[in-house]
This record gives C-alpha cells, structure tokens and sequence, in this order.
C-alpha cells in the first residue's frame, strides 16, 4: 500500500536516441538487403513467381530502397517509442531488473507476435502465398525487430 506522500509519476517523460534509431534503420537496411538477396533471394522470388532472369529496371531498384528506407525508420522511430514507454525509468520508476538482451527480446518477440505474425499469416491465408514466402517474411520479420530492439536498448 503506498503512503499519500508518495506520487505515482502520471506523465511519460520519453527521450528518443536518434543515433540509435539511424542505426538501427540502416542495420535494417544491410539485414533486409542480406536476408532478401544473398540468403533467401532465389526462394523469395520463386514463392513470388518472379522471373529470376530478368533484373529489375534502376528506377525499380532505387524506388523500392527509397520505401524501405522510410520504411525502416518508421518502425525503429515507433519502435523506440514503444520500447522508452514500457520502461519504468520513463515513468520516473526503478530501472528494470531483467538484463538488456532480455528486455530487446521481449519487446522484439511480442511486437512480432502481436503485429507482424498475424499480417503475415493473413497474406498466406487471403491472398494464396506459399508457406515459403510465409517463412521467410515472418522470419525477417522477426529478426529486424530483434536487431532493432538490441540497438536500440543496449545504445
């Protein structure tokens, strides 16, 4: 029971690291380059049911890292917004007792499981992707959170 003297801090006081959140957008983008090219690029683009012998046009190229570039700092801007709300010391409480790495897993973890799991298993039910293409995304997924998540916490 908390005496009347003490107040509960009602009002985040959230303090972003914008070097943290370059880093991790551009760790995401050498992941997504990785992850989508040497990795897994030949079965990304058989469960899309692209042609693998013709290269894209430059303009293609260039417009689709222009998009996950915004793209990548959307979700590491959101995403160290949401990871500084959850932590105690935001709201002016003791520092969190569990270790770093177990903090950047468990923000990674259950953004995924909440948000990008059950938009990726939609795709694979309503618009006919292959369990492939679901493997590969969802695991993607997952990983830029997770990179994401330890840049973000341990900078």
């Amino acid at each position: 029971m908390r005496k009347r003297s003490q107040k509960i801090k009602m009002e985040p006081n959230i303090q972003l690291n914008w070097t943290a959140v370059i880093i991790a957008v551009v760790a995401n983008f050498i992941l997504g380059y990785v992850w989508y090219s040497v990795l897994f690029g030949k079965a990304w683009g058989n469960a899309m049911k692209m042609d693998m012998t013709q290269k894209p046009e430059s303009s293609v190229i260039v417009k689709g890292m222009l998009i996950m570039i915004v793209g990548n700092f959307l979700m590491a801007f959101v995403f160290a917004h949401n990871i500084a709300a959850w932590n105690p010391v935001t709201w002016g409480q003791a520092a969190s007792s569990h270790p770093p790495m177990q903090n950047a897993f468990a923000a990674a973890f259950f953004t995924w499981l909440g948000f990008y799991l059950p938009q990726d298993m939609s795709k694979m039910a309503w618009e006919n992707k292959s369990w492939t293409l679901f493997f590969i995304n969802a695991s993607y997924h997952f990983l830029s959170l997770l990179v994401a998540a330890m840049i973000l916490i341990m900078m």
